[in-house]
């Protein structure tokens, strides 16, 4: 019994150091285990961290983004504007243009209108001169065979003819 007894001591003893042999190990591994959930539950935060500042980030693009589309959209429609009034001052242009070229044109019409009318003036002046300057001689040659008939004694008659005094 005896034996019995150191052979059931043994046993416990080994079985004793192979449970504390167990719970160190287990012990080790679940200090392993806190050090790698601390190092992970880190870990996670950090990027839980950076996660939240992506958003943010997002968050400030998208309201960029929007006020940036509304500037687009603001210079699209200056843009339209401003070529709609281009196309205005085109056809303002074009229409200057022909209507100047039509006042060219009448200028031209006019001053051609201004140059035959003073040669024809011009001409009718002349032969108004020749005409007068023909009545002018009629006269005189009447006036000449009139006072080869007329009595010079009669004042009326000296001065038709252009004598100056009665002849005595």
């Amino acid at each position: 019994m005896m034996k019995l007894a150191v052979a059931l001591t043994g046993l416990s003893v080994i079985v004793m150091v192979v449970m504390i042999f167990q719970t160190v190990t287990q012990e080790l591994n679940l200090r392993t285990l806190k050090s790698r959930m601390l190092a992970n539950s880190a870990e996670v935060k950090r990027r839980e961290d950076s996660i939240v500042d992506m958003k943010k980030k997002i968050q400030e693009m998208k309201t960029t983004l929007v006020t940036v589309n509304a500037n687009i959209d603001e210079l699209k429609k200056k843009k339209a504007d401003s070529e709609k009034s281009t196309q205005e001052f085109d056809t303002n242009l074009q229409t200057c243009h022909k209507e100047k070229e039509d006042a060219e044109t009448k200028k031209t019409e006019k001053v051609e209108a201004m140059a035959k009318l003073k040669a024809d003036h011009e001409e009718a002046k002349k032969k108004a001169e020749v005409d007068i300057q023909n009545l002018k001689q009629q006269i005189l040659d009447r006036d000449k065979a009139i006072c080869a008939f007329a009595d010079t004694t009669k004042e009326e008659a000296r001065k038709l003819c252009g004598i100056a005094e009665a002849p005595q």
